[in-house]
């Protein structure tokens, strides 16, 4: 819950703004203002005050505790031009919650924690639980010292700078021997001096209990395995069992103490899984001869405590293979206002850029210090999803990018196609060169439309113009992607001409040539006057359908809502502009086709 307080008129209406647009995330704070921070500090995970930054220092200076449990805290000045963090960067989410906030309010975040200003991840921001003189290891990596990256157990990292050893599984770079270490570990043990240790999510317990089990004793049962095997509880990824213990109170309690999820899987797949010990009792009791040791062997791993029991418990624990991770990222058109904030995320959360030359070339800045790019030219794309894959495949965060959206004509497909079940994939829309050109041309997708590659690269020129056929004789809006290169100039008008046959001369075509990009064209033709000559592979071609009007210069096909057929619009071409009624959104929203 994120607490808001204000003091004035100004501030209280955008406080409201924010209430109003995170109707379930916050709470404002009515009354005096030194009782309302108290209690937002209290009760909240996160604080937004529309206060002067001097007098919420004044106010919660009593309050402050621990950077870890305090929660973050962010101040916005009475003209809503600054979100500043104030408290609580990293470990409250001020940071975070700053940039958010100057989103929804139109005002600058002000960060100032070191390791932002420089784009250096901060250690306590890398999404495990952190340990040791953090402080004093970040100060080491932003000043340029060696830092030791000791990886005990393989997990993907963001990039780090030059200066941490083995980050990118290269020596420590800088003069003289390493005094600051970065740990990577699952063992239980204390941070030496100097030292910062992360906990990977590695560990996955299997839990069996017989109905009733309380939850000290599963806790018990879990503690002591961890202890006994010198392991860290910072490490639990998660709880697992068998579908049929999903409810049982004892263990929903304790994967809640542990503060972990709990898995569960159906008997009849925790009976494919080996393990050393098999029982009876369950296989009567739950359909699977083990419980424990197959629910936490099921993503595979090793097993490093066999199956314990107690009383009325079971446990095993497993150590998870570190998995790599591969983002497909799509970059958009080329503005940099059309990359999205999810892509931005992705390329920096990456250790390793894999991409064509001139895609990195437009994303350079935004990439963390330390980053590997490993980039090609034109032509490479089998080389750069099977590079990507492999980069994954060793454990490493990888971010395959490509233009637009990655799964449109782009890298998403051969890199899929390489990669296994070994690894994490994620997918990072895009905008589309389509999207982008139909909003400078107006709105002619705005009825069913297709997108058509003209090059015959990959596809025989029979298949494309099969499909070119079906789309004319459909009246489908046609997008053609790469319609024209120097040595492949026959197809856009072999294509144009087959649309020709089902569409009138006058249909609109629209025309864009790098869409949100420096040197952006846009034209506005006809399906007669489009002379191809004109286009080559960085222009888009939009060809209309039957009902595709120009209205106003733009080019417009009809969505088909049955009250614009009373007004006139669809079909006979008659009318292309009218007034418009006011009625017109209200029975549009009663047919349910606001929004679609």
């Amino acid at each position: 819950m994120i607490g808001l307080i204000s003091a004035t008129a100004a501030g209280a209406v955008a406080r409201d703004r924010l209430a109003s647009a995170w109707p379930g995330r916050t709470r404002v704070y009515d009354g005096a203002v030194g009782d309302a921070v108290r209690a937002a500090f209290r009760e909240c995970e996160g604080v937004v005050c529309f206060l002067a930054t001097g007098a919420v220092v004044r106010l919660i200076a009593p309050l402050l505790g621990d950077k870890g449990s305090d929660p973050g805290v962010v101040c916005v000045d009475e003209g809503g031009r600054f979100a500043v963090a104030l408290v609580g960067g990293h470990g409250g989410g001020a940071n975070a919650l700053a940039v958010e906030v100057g989103e929804l309010l139109g005002a600058e975040p002000v960060i100032t924690t070191a390791t932002d200003a420089v784009g250096v991840p901060g250690l306590d921001t890398l999404g495990m639980p952190v340990q040791g003189e953090v402080a004093a290891v970040s100060r080491a990596v932003l000043d340029g010292e060696p830092v030791a990256l000791e990886a005990e157990v393989s997990w993907p990292l963001p990039a780090l700078p030059p200066n941490v050893g083995g980050a990118a599984g290269e020596p420590v770079r800088g003069a003289g021997d390493p005094r600051s270490v970065l740990r990577v570990t699952d063992r239980l043990l204390d941070a030496a001096p100097g030292e910062v240790i992360l906990r990977p999510p590695t560990l996955v317990i299997g839990v069996g209990a017989s109905r009733g089990a309380p939850v000290d004793e599963i806790l018990a049962l879990i503690e002591g395995a961890l202890r006994d095997a010198v392991l860290s509880p910072l490490s639990v990824s998660h709880l697992a069992t068998v579908d049929a213990k999903a409810d049982e109170p004892g263990i929903v309690e304790a994967a809640r103490h542990l503060g972990v999820p709990l898995v569960t899987h159906p008997a009849e797949r925790l009976a494919t899984v080996e393990v050393p010990n098999p029982s009876d009792a369950p296989l009567a009791a739950v359909g699977t001869p083990s419980v424990a040791e197959a629910a936490a062997l099921l993503g595979g791993g090793e097993l490093l405590v066999p199956k314990r029991k107690s009383a009325m418990v079971t446990c095993a624990v497993v150590r998870r293979p570190g998995r790599g991770r591969l983002a497909v990222v799509g970059l958009g058109p080329g503005a940099r206002d059309l990359l999205t904030p999810r892509a931005t995320a992705e390329l920096r959360r990456a250790s390793v850029i894999v991409g064509l030359d001139q895609y990195v070339d437009q994303i350079r800045d935004v990439l963390r210090p330390g980053t590997r790019i490993l980039e090609s030219g034109l032509g490479a794309e089998e080389e750069r999803a099977r590079t990507a894959v492999d980069e994954a495949r060793q454990g490493r965060a990888v971010a395959l990018i490509g233009s637009g959206d990655a799964g449109v004509y782009a890298m998403a497909s051969p890199a899929l196609a390489e990669a296994g079940a070994d690894i994490d994939v994620v997918g990072v829309p895009g905008v589309t060169a389509a999207l982008a050109a139909g909003a400078l041309l107006g709105a002619p997708l705005g009825h069913d439309h297709v997108s058509i590659s003209l090059s015959d690269l990959h596809t025989p020129w029979e298949v494309i113009e099969r499909r070119v056929r079906a789309a004319a004789e459909a009246d489908l809006v046609v997008t053609f992607y790469n319609p024209r290169s120097r040595g492949r100039d026959w197809q856009l008008p072999k294509a144009l001409g087959m649309l020709a046959e089902h569409r009138a001369a006058a249909t609109p075509v629209g025309v864009v040539r790098n869409a949100s990009r420096a040197d952006e064209s846009v034209r506005l033709t006809t399906l007669a006057a489009l002379d191809p000559a004109t286009v080559d592979m960085m222009t888009v071609v939009v060809v209309g359908n039957t009902a595709t009007r120009e209205v106003a210069g733009r080019m417009v096909t009809p969505r088909g809502y049955r009250w614009q057929e009373r007004a006139g619009e669809v079909g006979d071409g008659r009318r292309q502009e009218h007034a418009g009624d006011p009625d017109d959104g209200r029975r549009q929203e009663r047919a349910g086709e606001v929004g679609r």
